[in-house]
C-alpha cells in the first residue's frame, strides 16, 4: 500500500474522531438498572420536589465573587452567579437539599454577612443548616444539626443532594456535564445516566463546561455517594450517611466542606489538592493536563491567550520537527520508487498476492518504511484531542480576546449573515486554514503526476481541506488558531524543502 493511502487513512481517522468529539453524548431513553461499586448498599432517593417549591422566589446572598440564589423553604442552593466570569451561571437546581419532605425551612435571625442559617422542625426533630462563606476561595462550610425534640427515640438517615444534572437543554452545553467520585485510592468518573452508588466516598463532584460543585464530608468517611435518575432527562447526585438513632434531646452534627467555583486548576488545588481530579479530560487526560500547564506557563510570559496558543503550536511543531524531516525523506523515497512500483503493477496485475510480496521486497531492499511518513500525523491526533478537551473547557479562554476574536472559547465570528443564509456567521480562522491547506495540497499534488492513481489522490487532496473546514467551522477559535499556525509552519517547511530540490 502506498504511503499516501496511509496518510489518507490517518486523516480520515482524525476527521472521524473530531466529528465524534463534537457530537453530543448519547441520551438513554429509559432509566438504567442501578449498579453498585464494591459492595451493595440500599440507596433511598429523595422524592422529586414539588413544582411550587421549585418556583419559589429565590433568596439572593451577595458575596465578594459570587451571588448565591437560595430556595429558602428547602435551605438549598438553586444557582450561583460568578461576577468575575461575565456573570456566568452554575445551576444546581436544589443543591444541598435534605431528604426531609416534612421540613419547611426559614432563614434564622442568627445569620450574618458571612453566614446564613436556616432552621425547620417537623415536631419530632429540629434541623438547623448553617452555610459559612469564605470570601476569596469559593469554599463554603456547611453544618447540619439534627436534634430530637420529642420524648421518644428517633432515627435519622441523612441524605444530602449535591445537585441535579439536567440534559434537556442546549446539547452543546449539556454534553459537558459529568460526575467525579473521590474514594480513598482513586477517583471515578461514572456515567450520569445510570443509577449507581459508591461506598466510602471521600468527596463528590459535578460540573458543567466551566464550573463545578464539590462536597466533602469532614470527620466521617462513612458516606455513600449516589446517582439517581429522577426523570428521563435529569439525574440527582448526592450523599447518604449511616442511620443514626437519637435519644430524646440528643443532637448530631454533620459537617461538610464545599467548593462552588470555576474549573481553574490552581484555584482548586489551593482549596484542596485531591479535588483537582474533577478536571478530567477523558482518554488523553494526562496529555491534556501537560498542555494546559504549558499554555498557562506561556500565558504568564506573554499575557495574552491568543499569543500563548500560537507559541504552544510553534513549540509542539518543533518538538515533532525531527519526525517531520523523517516524513519528508520517506515521501521522497516513496516517490523515487514509484516507477518501479508501477512496473510491478503491470507485471503482476493478475496476481495481487504476488504484487504485494514484490512491493514489500522492494521496500526492504531500499530500506523504506511506508508508514514512516505517517508518524507525525499519528502523534498529532492525541495532542489534538487532548488540546481540544483542555481548551474547550478552559475557563481562562472564556471571554479572552485576540485580534478580531471576541472569545477564544467560541468560533471567531467575523460578522453575522442574514437569517436567510444557510450559514449564520462567517468564521475567518477555519476559512484561512482551508486556504493554506489547499496551497499545501497543491504543492504536494505536483509530485503525483507520474502515478497511475494520481487523479484519485489529487481529488482526495482537494476534498480534504474542504472536509477540515466543515469539521473546524464550529470549533472554538483557540483550537482552530492552534491548527492554523501548525498548517502555516508545515507550508513554510514544504516551500523550504522544494527550494532545496
Amino acid at each position: 500500500m502506498e504511503k499516501r493511502t496511509f496518510l489518507a487513512i490517518a486523516l480520515s481517522m482524525l476527521i472521524l474522531f473530531a466529528w465524534s468529539a463534537l457530537l453530543p453524548k448519547p441520551k438513554p431513553h429509559s432509566p438504567s438498572i442501578p449498579t453498585t461499586s464494591e459492595k451493595s448498599e440500599k440507596v433511598v432517593i429523595a422524592p422529586v420536589v414539588p413544582e411550587s417549591a421549585q418556583s419559589a422566589a429565590a433568596l439572593i446572598i451577595e458575596q465578594e465573587k459570587q451571588e448565591i440564589a437560595f430556595i429558602e423553604t428547602q435551605a438549598a442552593i438553586k444557582e450561583v452567579v460568578f461576577k468575575d466570569y461575565q456573570s456566568s451561571r452554575f445551576r444546581l437546581e436544589r443543591g444541598f437539599f435534605l431528604n426531609e419532605p416534612n421540613l419547611n425551612f426559614a432563614r434564622n435571625n442568627s445569620s450574618s454577612p458571612d453566614k446564613i442559617v436556616f432552621s425547620a422542625s417537623d415536631g419530632a426533630k429540629r434541623v438547623v443548616k448553617t452555610f459559612t462563606f469564605h470570601k476569596y476561595n469559593y469554599t463554603i462550610e456547611l453544618d447540619i444539626e439534627n436534634q430530637n425534640i420529642s420524648d421518644q427515640n428517633i432515627t435519622v438517615n441523612p441524605q444530602l443532594s449535591l445537585g441535579v444534572l439536567n440534559f434537556s437543554g442546549d446539547q452543546n452545553q449539556a454534553r459537558f456535564q459529568d460526575i467525579t467520585v473521590g474514594q480513598a485510592d482513586k477517583a471515578l468518573h461514572p456515567s450520569a445516566h445510570k443509577d449507581s452508588s459508591f461506598p466510602n466516598v471521600q468527596f463528590l463532584a459535578l460540573r458543567d463546561r466551566y464550573f463545578c460543585g464539590i462536597i466533602e464530608p469532614m470527620g466521617n468517611n462513612n458516606y455513600t455517594g449516589f446517582i439517581k435518575k429522577i426523570s428521563p432527562q435529569e439525574s440527582e447526585v448526592g450523599l447518604i450517611a449511616a442511620q443514626i438513632t437519637l435519644l430524646p434531646g440528643q443532637k448530631t452534627n454533620q459537617r461538610f466542606r464545599i467548593y462552588l467555583g470555576p474549573q481553574d486548576l490552581q484555584i482548586i488545588k489551593q482549596a484542596k489538592l485531591e479535588w483537582s481530579a474533577v478536571m478530567y479530560y477523558g482518554t488523553f487526560d494526562f496529555i491534556a493536563h501537560l498542555l494546559l500547564q504549558l499554555i498557562e506557563f506561556i500565558y504568564r510570559l506573554v499575557h495574552n491567550w491568543g499569543l500563548a496558543i500560537i507559541v504552544l503550536s510553534v513549540l509542539i511543531y518543533f518538538m515533532l520537527y525531527p519526525l517531520s524531516i523523517k516524513q519528508m525523506r520517506s515521501m521522497k523515497e516513496m516517490q523515487a520508487l514509484q516507477p518501479r512500483i508501477e512496473e510491478l503493477k503491470k507485471a503482476h496485475k493478475d496476481n495481487p498476492q504476488k504484487l504485494n510480496k514484490e512491493i514489500m521486497e522492494l521496500y526492504r531492499e531500499h530500506k523504506v518504511n511506508p508508514l514512516g511518513g505517517c508518524l507525525p500525523m499519528i502523534l498529532q491526533i492525541p495532542i489534538f484531542f487532548a488540546l481540544y478537551q483542555a481548551l474547550i473547557r478552559s475557563i481562562a479562554l472564556k471571554g479572552a480576546r485576540f485580534l478580531w476574536i471576541k472569545d477564544l472559547s467560541k468560533p471567531d465570528s467575523l460578522f453575522s449573515l442574514p437569517a436567510s443564509f444557510p450559514v449564520k456567521e462567517i468564521n475567518l480562522l477555519p476559512i484561512l486554514m482551508m486556504l493554506i491547506m489547499l496551497v499545501q495540497q497543491k504543492i504536494t499534488s505536483r509530485n503525483l503526476a507520474g502515478s497511475g492513481s494520481s487523479e484519485q489522490q489529487k481529488l482526495m487532496l482537494i476534498l480534504m481541506p474542504v472536509m477540515f473546514l466543515f469539521i473546524f467551522y464550529a470549533m472554538p477559535a483557540g483550537l482552530v488558531l492552534y491548527w492554523l499556525v501548525n498548517s502555516i509552519l508545515m507550508l513554510v517547511y514544504q516551500f523550504k524543502m522544494n527550494r532545496q530540490e
